[in-house]
């Protein structure tokens, strides 16, 4: 797991903290989720905007960040397949990750499938 300092900062700040840096709030969940999951990857288990795929993108890539995963089932998950794909980042195959919350029958953090997707 790769550490983003300003998103470690960040949890200790208010909301003003995130407009002056332009924060993309989408991201910042994905990224808080993914240090109580331990996924190695940042995995998008909630809805990302389409509006917000482009800041996403750039943030990644400016992290020298090349992969991440997208576990949520959403009913536009095709349209932001495709919007990422405008911004370099692909499809790459199925994987399965560590979801943000416990199997009632296990006790432990429920592991789902996701597509795993890369930077081109």
């Amino acid at each position: 797991m790769k550490e983003i300092k300003i998103f470690e900062q960040a949890m200790h700040e208010d909301n003003e903290f995130f407009r002056t840096h332009q924060l993309n709030l989408t991201l910042f969940t994905a990224y808080r989720q993914q240090k109580h999951t331990g996924n190695e990857l940042i995995d998008f288990s909630e809805v990302v905007w389409e509006d917000d795929i482009a800041a996403i993108s750039e943030f990644l890539k400016a992290e020298g960040i090349r992969a991440f995963t997208i576990s949520s089932t959403f009913s536009s998950l095709i349209q932001t397949l495709a919007e990422f794909e405008k911004h370099g980042f692909r499809m790459n195959g199925l994987t399965e990750v560590t979801a943000n919350y416990t199997d009632f029958t296990t006790g432990k953090l429920k592991v789902v499938p996701a597509i795993h997707m890369s930077l081109n």
